[in-house]
């Protein structure tokens, strides 16, 4: 297990230009067995099936931003409610332009129909709000603003958790602003922390905002995953090694793959389940129950966070089951410390409103409310050995009997920075505004 301590921390600065582009290259994935459900090692591990006897993510809806989100496939049907497309690229949201969204819906919600893939929360809903990828800016004019505006339409929603598995290198104080928003609304924000470790680390945006939710992978040992990105920004963990996924946008058939994209599905699915079992709770006080029952390795000092897992592995069934974790404060945000209104989601006002508004937004709902207070707190912990496993922890422990993924290369949804895809002239203020994302 690797300890190392932080305070979550300000983020500096605002930049005028963010680059976005994004490659989605990698080794080919290897195509898994026809019933995808047989590889979904993670789901045995965290005691899906014991789960859902009490709580199945029923009357929580999350909204997925992401490529967009295919409503036709068998595991998705009925599952998919209207959303948006904030690209303002050809088709809508339901055109999935490289099967990424409509995987991480699945992971999400998805009900195993004819060999698909079940998602841990199976009763939950989904809201797509599809945004841009590099390779969609390489071939389309896209909206400059369209993960800022994606982020406040789902604020704005019946949605009480926003899951973004995408990520960029660069700060916006548009698409923090929007997190900012989507907190002050009581949502919980699950970002991908980034699948470049290796790579030189960068933070990653949306994940290292502070009222974002950093999610880091785990692999099947219940160690911090080689390339998930770490730091002092990490909130929590989650499987994201070895996970079925559809290969591309023809959504015929599912590769193994990996990435904290996967993770952070499974993360917002965690909350889903949760947050059904306890309607009656704000975001807060999901959240703090998820940091304090999150596994935890032998060895793990009390009132210390990882910067390669966070507060740990998410372990919905500690609270579901063994009712672990005390919800606290309702009003208090648990990794900022601030208050998030006290107002049930949907009523609460921003400090500050985001410049781009999303002109396809739904409208606002009363759902969850704003939320929750202290967490375990975070002080400054002692560095482990380099061993980066939680020693046992429950999450881990069953083996793939399945193909598994190359090693080396990265997953079909991207982890190589590519180069410059799109340059936007802002009429009438001549500012140039470049971004760089990629799939987390």
């Amino acid at each position: 297990m690797i300890e190392s301590g932080r305070l979550r921390r300000a983020l500096l600065g605002t930049t005028t230009t963010v680059v976005l582009a994004t490659a989605l290259v990698g080794v080919a994935p290897t195509a898994v067995a026809a019933d995808a459900r047989s590889q979904q090692w993670y789901l045995d591990a965290m005691g899906a099936e014991e789960i859902w006897k009490k709580a199945t993510g029923k009357g929580v809806t999350v909204a997925v931003i992401d490529s967009g989100v295919d409503p036709g496939t068998p595991s998705l049907k009925g599952k998919v409610l209207k959303g948006w497309d904030a690209s303002e690229t050809k088709g809508d949201e339901t055109d999935d332009y490289d099967g990424h969204g409509t995987t991480v819906a699945e992971l999400i919600v998805g009900s195993g129909a004819q060999g698909g893939l079940r998602g841990l929360a199976p009763d939950a809903k989904v809201i797509p709000y599809r945004v841009s990828d590099t390779e969609l800016q390489n071939e389309q004019t896209v909206n400059a603003f369209d993960m800022a505006e994606a982020i406040m339409a789902a604020a704005n929603s019946p949605a009480k958790i926003i899951n973004i598995s995408m990520a960029s290198d660069y700060y916006n104080e548009e698409g923090r602003e929007a997190v900012q928003y989507a907190m002050q609304k009581g949502k919980l924000v699950f970002a991908g922390a980034g699948n470049n470790a290796a790579k030189g680390n960068k933070k990653q945006y949306p994940a290292s905002y502070p009222e974002a939710i950093a999610v880091a992978a785990s692999d099947q040992d219940g160690s911090v995953a080689d390339y998930s990105q770490h730091g002092e920004t990490i909130d929590i963990a989650a499987p994201g090694t070895n996970i079925p996924a559809y290969c591309d946008k023809s959504l015929t058939k599912y590769c193994l793959n990996y990435g904290t994209s996967f993770s952070t599905a499974i993360a917002s699915a965690s909350a889903a389940l949760i947050w059904s079992a306890h309607p009656d709770w704000t975001g807060n006080q999901v959240l703090r129950v998820m940091l304090e029952s999150a596994a935890r390795g032998d060895g793990w000092e009390p009132d210390t966070v990882s910067n390669y897992l966070g507060y740990g592995i998410v372990r919905p069934n500690a609270n579901i089951s063994r009712n672990e974790g005390n919800p606290g404060d309702p009003n208090i945000n648990p990794l900022t410390k601030e208050p998030t209104g006290g107002a049930a989601a949907g009523s609460a006002t921003p400090s500050t409103t985001p410049s781009a508004t999303a002109s396809g937004a739904a409208s606002p709902s009363a759902d969850a409310s704003s939320d929750t207070s202290a967490a375990p707190s975070a002080t400054a912990s002692t560095q482990a050995p380099d061993g980066k496993s939680t020693s046992g922890a429950p999450v881990a422990g069953s083996s793939e009997s399945g193909a598994s993924a190359e090693s080396g290369g990265g997953s079909n949804t991207g982890i190589v920075i590519g180069a410059v895809a799109a340059v936007i002239v802002l009429a009438g203020v001549g500012v140039v505004v470049a971004r760089r994302r990629r799939t987390a």
